[in-house]
């Protein structure tokens, strides 16, 4: 899949995940170790801090992609991580590339 380009992937194939991390997730590299990881997968969206102290995460792309990209997260930041809110929908294709946000 990693060779293959994002837009090739049909809209009924692609999903939309948007994750909330609670913990020890700001202040830590948090953000900028999703966007390396975000560069091995084909995978589109953002990453953010919230002022709650929360980490919102959006991410779009094939569905098998998406949760890969998403346990890789899980597991590179476990330590970091106390509770994850996840909801999954349709992909809106809005993004081209992962991005950091403020």
């Amino acid at each position: 899949m990693r060779t293959r380009e994002i837009a090739e992937v049909s809209a009924a194939e692609r999903q939309r995940r948007e994750v909330y991390y609670s913990g020890r997730v700001q202040g830590v590299g948090f953000r900028y170790t999703v966007r390396a990881l975000a560069s091995g997968f084909a995978v589109s969206g953002y990453v953010r801090n919230l002022a709650d102290g929360r980490v919102h995460l959006l991410v779009e792309g094939e569905r098998n992609e998406v949760a890969n990209f998403v346990r890789a997260v899980q597991k590179e930041m476990q330590r970091y991580i106390s509770s994850i809110q996840e909801m999954a929908g349709p992909a809106s294709g809005r993004f081209d590339s992962f991005d950091i946000r403020l």
